[in-house]
């Protein structure tokens, strides 16, 4: 399912999107017609537009499109992306009149995957903060990775610190106390919700001290928690108490309706 400003898109609207890729955009996991942290995308989509475009988005537009899409009951991914199909590579600093496409695709039964295991990639996202639809760099390092026997790319700074997935944050444990690497990465919905539940520390972790965690979690809005059973070489116990409950505790959050 498709729609650009609550009607069917065209094909020669989404031109912009493909040739031009200039935008951002969010994704919600939406269980029976509720968004975990729906403030926190809603937000997010707000500075967003503000950042690449200089204008303000109308998020109650947003929610009546977005309720058009979804079902009132199981689970979906839905995905809002803001882009402004008339700018193109020759006319970006011209006045933007942003649009809003609304696409869904099936979430799958809400069981967690099997442990990631990933490779470290030297590569820190242009504008980290902002969730733009530009992820060419991260998608070459999660392809490159796969192609290496890998599940995923784990980013690391020019500094020598661990930061974040391609689309997923990244939660460390030691002591059974959650730490969350400082460093520059796009902030998730998810990451801040479990901060919420368990703050645990902020630290800046070095690639080199991975060793001294006893286990790693991916967070992101379609997934929740997910285990990290290696990074490189460095083994992390996949089955922790502290994960199993932060994946619990996730789940029971209840929501807010769209």
């Amino acid at each position: 399912m498709a729609e650009l400003n609550g009607r069917p898109v065209r094909p020669a609207e989404l031109q912009a999107l493909a040739l031009t890729n200039y935008g951002h955009f969010t994704t919600m996991r939406v269980t029976n017609g509720r968004v975990r942290g729906l403030t926190l995308h809603l937000d997010r989509l707000r500075r967003d537009c503000r950042a690449l475009f200089g204008t303000e988005l109308d998020l109650d537009l947003v929610r009546t499109y977005a309720r058009r899409a979804v079902p009132g009951s199981g689970s979906t991914l839905l995905r809002v992306t803001v882009f402004d199909p008339a700018l193109d590579l020759g006319t970006l600093g011209g006045p933007a009149d942003p649009a809003i496409l609304v696409t869904t695709r099936p979430a799958g039964d809400g069981a967690v995957p099997p442990p990631l295991r990933v490779r470290s990639a030297r590569y820190v996202r242009d504008q980290p903060e902002v969730k733009s639809v530009g992820l060419f760099g991260a998608l070459r390092h999660r392809r490159a990775a796969q192609l290496a026997g890998y599940d995923d790319a784990l980013f690391v700074d020019d500094g020598g610190a661990v930061s974040e997935g391609g689309t997923w944050n990244l939660g460390l444990i030691r002591d059974g106390e959650p730490v969350w690497p400082e460093a520059a990465y796009l902030p998730g919905t998810t990451l801040e919700l479990l901060r919420g539940l368990r703050p645990g520390r902020g630290e800046r972790v070095p690639l080199a001290g991975l060793g001294g965690f006893e286990a790693a979690f991916a967070t992101n809005a379609a997934i929740g928690v997910r285990p990290i059973a290696a990074v490189d070489g460095v083994e992390l116990a996949a089955a922790y108490p502290l994960i199993t409950e932060l994946a619990a505790a996730y789940r029971a959050l209840p929501g807010d309706p769209v």
